[in-house]
């Protein structure tokens, strides 16, 4: 290993994604919802500048910093997005799903990405609409709650008027679950035939390796036991013989329990996992990210295969120096990005390594994404949904 550093600095250009989770929330009280009123007046005159921004950045972004700039207005408007999301969904006593998926790239190269999303789109509607027509709502509510009792009773009918308005600009469209759909539909069925696929190899790998071994002792025993009496030498060479025949089955069998679940993970969970990839790789490798907590068992082992896989490849075939690996949880999804600098020209090739993470992903509503110019640098982006357990001595 050349070496490894591991760092929990925050990236403030990583989006926060999340994927559809449904609850119910206790209904706030009339004084609850005055304080989400005067939250939300000042957050709608923030939205008001972040229009500004969004029309800057989109008139010039034909150069250079017109790309910058839309791309962090693009971010600022889902985060700005995704606060009002959670707010109206307090208000109405629900959450309201996000409807951008988990796949994400970092920086420039996920604009094109965003600028396609058709909840971008919607975003920038309601933001005309939140500014306006929300603003106005808001700040009826607001005034209706000093003039009492009328503001009583008629602001929360405001404020839940204003909610249910958000909820059907920002929430997912009905093409777009079904398309989710589909996607999951398509998912399960890959995930069954990588699991009939698995279970076939480890049935193959125990036939032809330790149950082979076994049987192979058990003949070696059976001899030396026939020839105690007439050659003690040759029974002791067979004994032996057959101990080491165990201590090979014992190898394999361990092998194989490693290829089903690592015992790294079990023991130090994901972040140990990568820690100890990093400490067997030939390159420098750089860890950057925290999770606070462990996500479950199918997850972490599918994250970490995938993880292992694109070092592997680039240390086999790109001719890479350093590897830096960055992961994140929010919003229900954790994110992980693998990036090498080495020749590039990956590919996800069917029946190949990376296909069949891309299918372990799958069985979560997770995605892989590999961006692999000729020349380099490779990017491998992985992201699943799920929630974290806490757990004591595992989080960084």
């Amino acid at each position: 290993m050349k070496g490894m550093s591991i760092s929990t600095m925050p990236d403030p250009d990583r989006a926060q994604d999340s994927f559809p989770v449904q609850a119910t929330h206790p209904a706030p009280s009339r004084w609850q919802l005055f304080g989400y009123c005067v939250a939300r007046v000042i957050w709608r005159f923030l939205g008001i500048a972040l229009i500004v921004l969004l029309a800057v950045s989109l008139a010039t972004i034909v150069i250079w910093i017109g790309l910058v700039l839309t791309n962090i207005s693009l971010l600022l408007l889902r985060k700005y997005a995704a606060v009002e999301r959670r707010i109206s969904g307090r208000i109405l006593g629900t959450d309201i799903p996000d409807p951008h998926s988990a796949r994400r790239k970092r920086g420039l190269a996920g604009l094109g990405e965003r600028l396609t999303d058709p909840a971008t789109w919607r975003e920038m509607i309601w933001l005309l609409e939140v500014t306006t027509v929300g603003l106005a709502l808001n700040l009826a509510a607001f005034f209706g709650y000093i003039v009492l009792p009328v503001g009583y009773w008629i602001s929360p009918l405001l404020l839940r008027m204003d909610a249910a308005i958000n909820r059907t600009l920002l929430e997912p469209k009905e093409a777009e679950l079904r398309e989710r759909i589909s996607t999951l539909e398509g998912s399960r069925a890959r995930s069954v035939d990588h699991s009939a696929a698995e279970l076939r190899r480890i049935e193959r790998d125990l036939h032809d390796g330790a149950q082979a071994r076994l049987v192979a002792a058990g003949m070696d025993i059976g001899l030396a036991e026939s020839l105690l009496d007439a050659d003690p030498a040759k029974a002791r060479e067979l004994m032996a013989q057959a101990r080491g025949t165990t201590r090979d089955a014992l190898a394999d069998l361990r092998s194989l329990v490693r290829g089903i679940h690592p015992p790294v993970l079990a023991d130090r969970g994901l972040l140990g996992g990568i820690e100890s990839l990093a400490i067997a790789s030939p390159v420098s490798v750089s860890l950057d990210g925290a999770l606070p907590g462990r996500p479950p068992a199918p997850v972490e082992a599918a994250f970490y295969f995938g993880i292992a896989e694109a070092m592997t490849n680039a240390t086999k075939h790109s001719g890479a120096q350093t590897i830096s690996i960055w992961l994140e949880h929010s919003d229900g999804v954790l994110h992980v990005q693998v990036v090498d600098d080495g020749v590039g020209g990956a590919v996800v090739a069917p029946g190949g390594g990376l296909a069949g993470i891309a299918s372990r992903l799958e069985a979560f509503d997770g995605t892989l994404a590999v961006v692999s110019p000729h020349g380099g640098p490779t990017v491998v982006t992985m992201a699943a949904r799920c929630e974290l357990t806490p757990a004591e001595g595992v989080a960084r």
